[in-house]
C-alpha cells in the first residue's frame, strides 16, 4: 500500500541529508521508527545534519519543551 505524505521543504531537506544514497525514504523511515530509544536515534543522527548555532538553540529548546511536556 503506497501512501501520499506532506512534509515542509525544510524538514525533506533535512531528511534527504540522513538518508543513504541507496536507501529509499521508505527505508529510512523504517530505519528511523524501528529505532525505539529515542537517545539511540539522537546519536545515530548526530552529525548527519548542520545547524546553524540559532537553529541549534531553537531544536534544543522545542526538544527540553516537548520532554517537559511528556513529564506532566
Amino acid at each position: 500500500m503506497v501512501k501520499t505524505i506532506t512534509i515542509r521543504d525544510t524538514v525533506y531537506e533535512k531528511l534527504v541529508s540522513i538518508k543513504g544514497k541507496e536507501e529509499s525514504f521508505s527505508d529510512l523511515f523504517t530505519r528511523l521508527a524501528e529505532c525505539q530509544d529515542s537517545r539511540q536515534t539522537l546519536l545515530r543522527l548526530r552529525g548527519s545534519v548542520e545547524l546553524k548555532d540559532k537553529e541549534k538553540e531553537k531544536l534544543l529548546s522545542e526538544l527540553y519543551a516537548a520532554r517537559a511536556e511528556r513529564r506532566t
